[in-house]
């Protein structure tokens, strides 16, 4: 089952995507988008969580920009459309609306327990300061363009973290990626995995560069992660 609800801020409301579980009430994972915003991969993406037993809530992260995105990387269209937004996106602005949006988890009576967080591209960005910067109780990145930028950040990642990079990443420079591995090595709360072959967005579902092989690998580890940290 899933629904839209509506999140207020000071600023305004903005509509999340939000797919339950069987059984509830339920921990809940709180699912950050790409820079094609709500869209059919976001929302197969939550019904994942929820079939693994979450609350799963993905919250329209553009609303300031132009409410309700909805585009695919199928597109030179829909990629010069995504851009822009991306270009036009404030992250610290961001990360208050993911704090909002765990906040609203917290008060929904379908959720009981800890709250993750799991984001992809500009959302694996987000995911780490998420850990960085809120009360969520573990948080994962997949290949989070812009994170060697923040790797000051490092220090207040108090909860659980799990990040993936692809080897091939045509996003994330080679020096940058081991510039993130380089800082988290030795931080025993931080786990990070690289994919040899993958390129960015391995993991999108029905994506141009979808790799099965490494997705599965990914998610399963995830999966792994938030039963051990949420559950």
């Amino acid at each position: 089952m899933s629904d839209m609800l509506s999140i207020s801020t000071p600023d305004g409301n903005f509509d999340a995507y939000v797919a339950y579980p069987v059984q509830t009430p339920a921990p809940a994972v709180v699912v950050l988008q790409e820079i094609f915003g709500i869209n059919g991969d976001m929302r197969e993406t939550c019904d994942e969580y929820a079939r693994q037993g979450y609350v799963a809530l993905c919250p329209d992260l553009f609303w300031r920009i132009e409410p309700n995105v909805e585009l695919t990387d199928r597109t030179e269209a829909e990629w010069q459309q995504a851009l822009k937004y991306y270009n036009a996106f404030d992250v610290n602005t961001g990360v208050e609306d993911i704090a909002a949006t765990i906040g609203f988890a917290r008060g929904l009576p379908e959720v009981q327990g800890k709250i993750g967080s799991v984001g992809f591209c500009l959302g694996g960005l987000l995911s780490f300061l998420t850990a960085a910067r809120t009360d969520v109780d573990a948080s994962v990145s997949y290949y989070g363009g812009g994170t060697d930028q923040y790797l000051g950040e490092l220090p207040k990642v108090k909860v659980p973290l799990m990040v993936h990079l692809a080897e091939e990443d045509e996003f994330i420079p080679a020096d940058a990626r081991q510039r993130v591995l380089a800082a988290v090595k030795g931080h025993a709360n931080v786990e990070a995995f690289t994919y040899p072959g993958c390129h960015h967005a391995f993991a999108r579902n029905q994506g141009a560069h979808y790799d099965a092989a490494a997705a599965q690998l990914a998610n399963g580890r995830t999966a792994e992660f938030f039963r051990k940290h949420l559950k």
